[in-house]
This record gives C-alpha cells, sequence and structure tokens, in this order.
C-alpha cells in the first residue's frame, strides 16, 4: 500500500482518481481549494491559496506521502477573458506545480506524476500518430503552458532527485464530463442536425476510469520513474463515429450531414470559429504503446463501455431535471 497526495481531487479526474486508488488498498489524501467536497480520499487537507502559494510552510510535518499526483491546474477554456492568458497559465501550472513539487520533495515525497496534456506537444497528429520521442509544437496558451511546466519539472528532478513522471491525455470523458464533450451530448439530446458527417479525423480519447487507472500505475510502478507517456483508450474513433456510438447509448440517433470539410473551414473563417473547426476535422492520434510495454499496462475498459456509462450518466441528469 502507497500513500498518495492527490492535488484537484475534487475535480472530474480527481474524483475518478481518488476512487480508484482507496478501492486498491492505497491511503489517499485530497488536497483541495476548500473543504468539505466529497472526493472518496482517506482524507482532506485544504489550502485556499491561488496558485499553491504557502503551500511549503502549510505542509504538515508529519505528513510525507510516497508520490503527489498533480491534477490542479488552469484549464483550457474557450474565449478566455483575461488580458494576458499566457501569464494566467503560466501562474497556476508552471510556477504552481514548480511550488508543489518543491514542498513536496522537502518533505521526502519520493515521486511527482504530473498530469499534462497531449496539447503541450499538438493539436493535431499530422498523419502519424504522436509519440513521445516526436517533436513538440504546442499551441495557444494552455498548452504552451502544459510544455513549459513539463520542461520546469524535468530541470527541478534533475536537481532534486525528484522522480517525475509525465503523463499526456488527450480528450478525457465520462459521468460528470463538461466542456466540449458535454456539448455534443446536449447537441445529440436535441435530435440537432449536425453537420459532421463527412469528417473522417480520428481523435484519441481516454474514459477517465482508464487514466485513473494508468496514473495509479505511474503513482507506485518503479518503471515510471522519469519518463513521459501518452495514453488512450483502445480504439481511436473517428468524429462521425463517435457521434453516432453516443448517439446510439443516449437512444438519440446522430443526425449527421455530410457537409465538405472545406465548406466547414470555410464557415469557420466567417463566424471567427477556425479553431473549433480545425479540432473537429483534423485528426489527433496518440501512440500509447510506451506505457502499455514498460509498465505492463492495459485499459479497464472499452471505448464502448466508457461511451455508455458517460451515455447513462447523462441521461440520468436528465431525468433528474425532468426531461425526456
Amino acid at each position: 500500500m502507497s500513500s498518495i497526495l492527490v492535488t484537484g481531487a475534487n475535480g472530474f479526474v480527481g474524483h475518478a482518481l481518488c476512487g480508484a486508488l482507496a478501492s486498491h488498498g492505497h491511503d489517499v489524501t485530497a488536497l483541495v481549494r476548500r473543504p468539505g467536497a466529497f472526493t472518496g480520499a482517506t482524507r482532506q487537507w485544504s489550502h485556499g491559496e491561488a496558485d499553491f502559494l504557502g503551500l511549503a510552510e502549510a505542509w504538515p510535518r508529519d505528513f510525507a506521502p510516497d508520490c503527489v499526483v498533480h491534477l490542479a491546474a488552469r484549464v483550457h477554456v474557450m474565449n478566455d477573458t483575461v488580458a494576458d492568458p499566457l501569464a494566467a497559465f503560466r501562474a497556476t501550472n508552471v510556477e504552481g506545480t514548480l511550488r508543489v513539487a518543491r514542498a513536496a520533495h522537502e518533505r521526502g515525497v519520493r515521486r511527482l506524476v504530473f498530469v499534462s496534456s497531449v496539447k503541450a506537444a499538438a493539436e493535431w497528429d499530422g498523419g502519424v500518430p504522436l509519440a513521445e520521442s516526436m517533436p513538440v509544437s504546442p499551441a495557444g496558451a494552455y498548452g504552451c503552458s502544459k510544455l513549459q511546466a513539463e520542461e520546469a519539472l524535468w530541470q527541478y528532478g534533475a536537481q532534486s532527485g525528484l522522480e517525475i513522471v509525465i503523463v499526456r491525455p488527450p480528450l478525457v470523458y465520462g459521468p460528470g464530463v463538461g466542456a466540449n464533450f458535454l456539448q455534443m451530448m446536449n447537441a445529440l439530446w436535441r435530435r440537432l442536425p449536425l453537420p459532421l458527417g463527412a469528417v473522417e479525423a480520428r481523435r484519441s480519447i481516454v474514459y477517465v476510469e482508464n487514466l485513473a487507472d494508468a496514473l495509479m500505475h505511474c503513482a507506485i510502478d518503479p518503471r515510471a520513474a522519469n519518463l513521459c507517456f501518452y495514453v488512450r483508450d483502445d480504439q481511436d474513433p473517428s468524429v462521425a463515429g463517435l457521434l453516432r456510438a453516443l448517439g446510439s447509448h443516449l437512444g438519440r440517433p446522430a443526425r449527421l450531414v455530410p457537409m465538405p470539410v472545406s465548406l466547414l473551414r470555410a464557415a469557420g473563417m466567417l463566424t471567427g470559429r477556425v479553431a473549433q473547426i480545425d479540432r473537429l476535422t483534423q485528426s489527433l492520434r496518440v501512440d500509447d504503446s510506451l506505457i502499455r510495454t514498460t509498465l505492463g499496462w492495459t485499459t479497464p475498459y472499452t471505448v464502448d463501455e466508457g461511451l455508455a456509462a458517460t451515455a447513462r450518466w447523462f441521461r440520468f441528469t436528465r431525468g433528474m431535471n425532468g426531461e425526456r
């Protein structure tokens, strides 16, 4: 049994990770901004300062977990309104992450698992699934901040001896998902026609419980030390295929209109949504062979099982709201 501290434990991935760790007998402490939220952890530690300011001073003297899994982050948002998005992302995702790493090392923590993002490497794959050995080219403030955090952690780990493990997940989905995936389910639920029937682009995705299992392996397996891993489900569905499968599980067959991709991109230029159209029409696949061969990791759940669980949650929430 290992003692593991999880930052951002009351978030979407944090809930799943704390549950997975606890179910395997690990001692889990949840580090959260506000006390009281359910996390599934053994205990909670509340630290309300932004960007983990003062964390080292607040760290309990008798608390020395084996590993910290750092999930807390300023996440990618559409139509960001801050004056300097990159500075805002850096404050949390780079400086904040380093504060966690330094505080952990000072208290004798052996390993830090940093949950980065595929966006630290690229926005699309250029025809070849992304591997850890490939050059990176992040786009946008979020992706750049995640890559900078990775680089800062590698440097700090080399200097201090703290073991660093980087995990770059693609789109994460599952019960409780928000953002674009939730918008997609809402569109299917409302039976809206979607002009994506001709989109053949394939996207790697990862079910939240599969990601939690991979993070658990990265936290406890000695072979993971000082490596970077991509993680994904067992299939990379096309955009149209994902919509059809999800619509089937929702009981709302997808109404897909086969609009040519060139017209979609032209519409994106006219409406100022080029980035959104690119994410829908360009492939972004990752190669997860390194984590599978190095750690012997396999996905506990298939894509179909993950989509089915997500659809059940969505239907339940709609039923609670009186929707049919």
